[in-house]
């Protein structure tokens, strides 16, 4: 279990970095933007699709990292009204789906968009930056989205394994 908490720190904190270091490069990119268009009157042609795609990477990933943090939208009433063991139970199902979620439309999904796209030559009109590296977020987020769905599975199965015992 020590290894799996290295690893999910590991992953954590470069996840951290590169969110932070996109964020940081959106803001630039978004301040540019105000100031060739209103400062020097000469707009930008790049800032709004790069901060666009910026926008989508810093999402996905954000949410990525908020899943493996537990900060995702949920409703936890039902969790809240049971009792431990049941609600590790009822963990380890809402893993799977997020885990089912995550491999069917993100890394599945994802890996067809991104091959579909490269294919066609599909090319952004400002950067000429072929589309499907943007849509490369798409299963990168469903593969954390899953690694932290397989770790919590197994953080609630060795719960219930180790309360099991003292039984």
């Amino acid at each position: 279990m020590k290894n799996t908490s290295r690893i999910r720190q590991f992953i954590d904190t470069i996840l951290g970095y590169f969110l932070a270091v996109l964020m940081s490069a959106m803001v630039i990119d978004v301040v540019w933007g105000v100031i060739s268009r209103f400062l020097l009157n000469n707009p930008s042609s790049f800032t709004d699709e790069l901060a666009g795609y910026l926008l989508i990477w810093v999402g996905l990933l954000g949410a990525s990292l908020a899943s493996g943090k537990g900060m995702h939208l949920a409703i936890d009433l039902l969790p809240r009204n049971l009792n431990p063991p049941a609600r590790h139970k009822l963990q380890v199902v809402i893993e799977i789906l997020i885990s089912l979620f995550a491999i069917g439309i993100l890394i599945i999904g994802g890996l067809r968009l991104v091959y579909i796209t490269l294919k066609l030559g599909q090319n952004s009109p400002s950067l000429g930056l072929p589309v499907g590296y943007v849509y490369m977020v798409l299963p990168l987020s469903g593969i954390l989205i899953l690694y932290y769905s397989i770790d919590n599975i197994y953080r609630h199965l060795t719960y219930e394994a180790e309360n099991n015992n003292d039984e």
